[in-house]
């Protein structure tokens, strides 16, 4: 049985002050079992790079709540100006890394090889990535999606080996649903997972069973039980929602249900 992940994409929010009150409120919820059983329920939570210590300091054993970074170079080292190499967030406690957001291919041009690059450096140094893939909305309507989701895969593949995927979690985002209010249905959103775990068995069904595949895109407490309830539904990854602890404490619950 695949235990559910859910992941908190806080993006470029956040001050001090904030993330202390964030997480302290976030771990008493967990510990008072308001936020998902942490032997059903992995939790991660993804704040700007910044905050990344703070976060880890705060975070207690036994709870089940991992930090992870929002993105990660390519490069281990070197004269690389504002870039933050893998080795680096290994060091202060990352345990996951996201990579290939949809917001990093659409307004820093991330193709789908440096993506791919990126996943290899980040397993290189012991991070978990979190590979996003899904299809814009004009995408969606020429009835690509799946060629879309299968290509962003492949790169990963083809660079590091299907071995790979068995260490990684795979996000679904359908781009004409983060942060625009609009979500798939469950049924759209587990027929993408559903062939998402389709194509990855046709290379190793082992690999495939063991997956976890997780749906982002305007994930809330209202409708995280219906998504969840999905077979090929493993957890989210949670943007909006992430930064408020009541709210993402009950999409955690849901996952565990």
């Amino acid at each position: 049985m695949r235990k559910a992940i859910v992941a908190g994409n806080w993006k470029m929010n956040g001050s001090g002050a904030s993330v202390s009150s964030l997480v302290e409120e976030f771990v008493a919820l967990r510990q008072n079992g308001l936020a998902g059983d942490c032997d059903l329920v992995d939790v991660v939570m993804c704040p700007p790079e910044l905050f990344i210590g703070n976060v880890v300091a705060m975070s207690p054993a036994g709870i089940s709540l991992s930090v992870g970074a929002q993105n990660a170079s390519h490069e281990l080292s070197g004269a690389f100006t504002g870039e933050v190499s893998p080795v680096m967030l290994a060091e202060i406690g990352c345990k996951y890394v996201i990579l290939g957001h949809s917001e990093r291919r659409a307004l820093y041009a991330e193709s789908d090889a440096i993506v791919a690059s990126k996943f290899a450096a980040a397993l290189k140094e012991g991070l978990l990535p979190i590979l996003c893939v899904g299809e814009t909305l004009q995408e969606r309507e020429a009835g690509a999606t799946i060629d879309v989701v299968e290509r962003q895969l492949a790169a990963v593949v083809e660079l590091c080996g299907i071995a790979a995927v068995a260490k990684c979690v795979v996000a679904y985002e359908p781009v004409w649903a983060i942060g625009t209010g609009l979500t798939a249905s469950p049924e759209q959103a587990q027929d993408v997972h559903k062939s998402i775990r389709s194509w990855v068995a046709k290379q190793d069904a082992a690999i495939a069973a063991g997956l976890q595949i997780v749906y982002g895109g305007s994930v809330k407490s209202a409708n995280a039980k219906a998504l969840f309830a999905c077979e090929d539904i493993d957890g989210g990854l949670i943007g909006g929602a992430s930064l408020d602890a009541k709210e993402f404490a009950a999409i955690c619950q849901a996952a565990g249900c």
